[in-house]
């Protein structure tokens, strides 16, 4: 019997030591560092029908290679599609990693039961009787969907080349083991040599490949951070257990944008596509209360309006506090320090609570006027008109700056129903013949002027 040699891997990062030692060179972790036994021999192909002397591929002249673009395969979910860039690439490997709970398994169910192409869904978590029962709660019965409860790459490729799908789910790459390495299923070797094998799989059958992953928590993906780097696409599933709402978002995609967002509502009959985020991320109230302000955002191609909601009051204590929810916390004492200096408000020695409502964290500095707004009108205790909304990029001189795609963002207001939106006087706009009032301002103060007179 042949030595088994055995690697020492960071349980964190991945990194490999041939001793075992407390600290981790890579992460600076202590205690991540642990024993794995890898066995070395040589692994026939994902295909066991293949014959064993495969033919090498040649390099080709890059004018040879045909460059027709891959068609794509709609998913029949379009938020999913979208955040994907127009549908599933074949021969693809796509990762969802999310908190435990959040609704990762219920997503991929509910889009293998919708897709009309032959799907094997893997389940090393569940077993088939648990994922029928999710399945008559999501929807009617679909005769594309196989279900298969395996955790061994071996078994669930010979069921691949008996069933031939179309579309492989996999839940999760954390539960699954191969013959050819001897540590446990989760490892950081077991994680690495079954998503190669996967990889492999995809490349060579054309089969888009989706693995579900479990995150750390620090919100990272679980296992080495090279698994992020083997994959094609790496997605986001986030959102707040106490809301009934979730977030898809793009972390790494090769084939399309990563600014993407896509927004479900979790039911109990499974998640419904929000194809007008706005709808979830305004309140509705009947009565017009301080503070709170209506701004346009962009995520990826598709304008948003959000919500800012702020609260100034005197400090109790001797020191003022700051927090955000949803906004940069460095980027509010910058906004604050801008109205203390240019504009002459006198903030310093106030409480400044800042919110962005529906759980979404944004980073488009183009809802710094917005954040403005309703940072004044509480400090003021006026309340802002319900119908006037805000796009514009607060500079260190006071002056409001232009932002991108202005055009976009007042259609989408426009649209729903908003009677006047507050822009930089630099943007350049052309539209014409809109029903919505455009007011351009310059600084700071010309829009408290028009808001409080």
């Amino acid at each position: 019997m042949a030595k088994l040699k055995t690697v020492f891997y960071c349980q964190n990062c991945g990194a490999q030591y041939s001793k075992w030692q407390g600290q981790c060179n890579s992460c600076k972790q202590w205690n991540t560092i642990a024993e794995e036994i890898v066995q070395k021999e040589d692994k026939p192909s994902w295909n066991s029908s293949a014959p064993e002397t495969k033919k090498i591929p040649k390099p080709l002249r890059i004018t040879e290679i045909d460059s027709a673009n891959e068609v794509r395969m709609d998913t029949g979910d379009g938020e999913l599609n979208r955040v994907l860039g127009g549908g599933l690439v074949p021969g693809s490997l796509t990762l969802l990693g999310g908190e435990p709970g959040i609704g990762k398994s219920t997503l991929l169910l509910q889009i293998s039961l919708k897709l009309p192409f032959r799907t094997l869904y893997v389940s090393g978590e569940e077993s088939q009787k648990q994922i029928k029962m999710r399945a008559e709660r999501i929807t009617a019965k679909a005769d594309n969907c196989y279900v298969l409860t395996e955790t061994k790459t071996q078994n669930i490729f010979r069921q691949i080349e008996a069933i031939d799908p179309e579309v492989v789910i996999i839940d999760s790459i954390q539960t699954l083991h191969t013959d050819y390495i001897e540590s446990s299923a989760g490892s950081i070797s077991q994680i690495r040599e079954t998503t190669a094998e996967l990889i492999k799989f995809a490349k060579e059958s054309n089969v888009p490949v989706i693995l579900i992953g479990h995150i750390t928590k620090d919100g990272s993906i679980a296992g080495p951070k090279i698994l992020e780097h083997m994959v094609d696409t790496v997605l986001q599933f986030e959102g707040d257990r106490n809301h009934v709402y979730r977030i898809l978002r793009s972390l790494k995609n090769r084939f399309g944008s990563t600014a993407e967002l896509g927004i479900y509502e979790m039911l109990g009959s499974g998640l419904r596509e929000v194809a007008n985020p706005s709808e979830i991320l305004i309140s509705h109230k009947e009565e017009e209360l301080s503070g709170t302000a209506i701004a346009t955002t962009m995520e990826g191609m598709r304008p948003i309006m959000i919500e800012i909601q702020a609260l100034v009051s005197s400090a109790v204590y001797g020191t003022p506090q700051r927090s955000t929810t949803g906004y940069n916390a460095k980027r509010l004492n910058m906004v604050l320090a801008v109205l203390e200096k240019r504009a002459g408000f006198r903030l310093g020695a106030k409480d400044v609570f800042l919110n962005i409502t529906g759980g979404i964290t944004v980073d488009d500095p183009a809802i710094d006027l917005a954040v403005v707004a309703a940072i004044l009108s509480s400090n003021e205790d006026i309340p802002i008109n319900k119908d006037y909304c805000f796009a514009g990029e607060i500079g260190l001189s006071g002056e409001i700056r232009p932002v991108n795609r202005v055009e976009q963002r007042i259609l989408e207001a426009e649209k729903l129903g908003f009677s006047t939106i507050f822009v930089s006087k630099y943007n350049k706009v052309s539209l014409k013949n809109t029903l919505i009032d455009i007011k351009l301002v310059a600084k700071i103060e010309d829009v408290a002027a028009h808001l409080f007179g």
